[in-house]
């Protein structure tokens, strides 16, 4: 669906944006350029299948301002339906493009997620490899309802340019859109588990394995409990294999 220059192709009702790393940070360049907040999602295998069960969680993903494929799996589907995407744009990676450009403008960052603790720890990683950054503020992920209130005030305190939500999905894209209009940010993204990678908590796939697509490979063998939780990938490409079968080619929403 063109929305505002915006072209996307419907996978099983998630509409992803159709842009590669270098779109995605020019749109991002858009944002910036207008006043208002924007929101930006990551969906994977994982959370699209979830999307499929759960329609306001649907909702969520297609009420972004702009929707990431992250995840091979998702870009492999898109093969297999006859709609390719350009690339995979990983939440980690482009939030480090985020951070990058964030530093060569003079943005303000805020984090939020993670385990008490962590986001501090991403936010010194970060200020090590972006020494120029400004960080505006971070706070863990581990609030109640009732806390909610308290938290849009800190970050409404510091009106951060760019907002790091690390509290993984359905939580992450729930508190952004649902607090969108209530939050001083000009760009929200949500980025999942990133903050325990940048802490040094949790251990990336080697550059030769994110090249490759199989990062789903090594986490299921470095963290073998999530065995249940890949098996969705599978699902997934059955699922696109039958579709392409019984419905056809998808067509672009443009």
């Amino acid at each position: 669906m063109k929305d505002d220059g915006r072209e996307r192709i419907n996978i099983f009702g998630v509409l992803l944006d159709r842009v590669d790393y270098n779109k995605a940070c020019e749109r991002v360049e858009q944002f910036l350029q207008y006043s208002g907040s924007n929101v930006i999602v990551t969906p994977n295998a994982e959370m699209i299948m979830a999307a499929c069960k759960n329609t306001d969680f649907m909702e969520m993903l297609n009420t972004a301002d702009m929707c990431l494929p992250d995840g091979i799996g998702v870009v492999i589907a898109s093969r297999i339906l006859g709609d390719p995407l350009p690339e995979r744009t990983t939440g980690f990676d482009f939030m480090m493009k985020l951070i990058n450009m964030a530093e060569k403008q003079g943005l303000s960052l805020f984090l939020l997620g993670g385990k008490p603790g962590v986001a501090q720890k991403a936010a010194d990683k970060i200020k090590a490899m972006f020494p120029g950054v400004n960080i505006a503020g971070t706070h863990h992920g581990y609030f109640k309802n009732e806390g909610e209130y308290n938290i849009l005030n800190i970050i409404n305190d510091k009106s951060p340019d760019i907002l790091l939500v690390a509290m993984g999905f359905p939580k992450q894209e729930k508190f952004m859109i649902k607090n969108k209009n209530k939050l001083k940010f000009r760009v929200a993204i949500g980025v999942g588990g990133s903050f325990d990678v940048l802490s040094g908590d949790v251990s990336r796939a080697p550059v030769f394995m994110q090249r490759a697509g199989l990062e789903w490979l090594y986490r299921l063998i470095t963290q073998p409990w999530r065995f249940k939780r890949m098996t969705v990938l599978p699902i997934f490409l059955i699922k696109a294999i039958i579709h392409r079968l019984f419905s056809g080619k998808i067509k672009s929403n443009s």
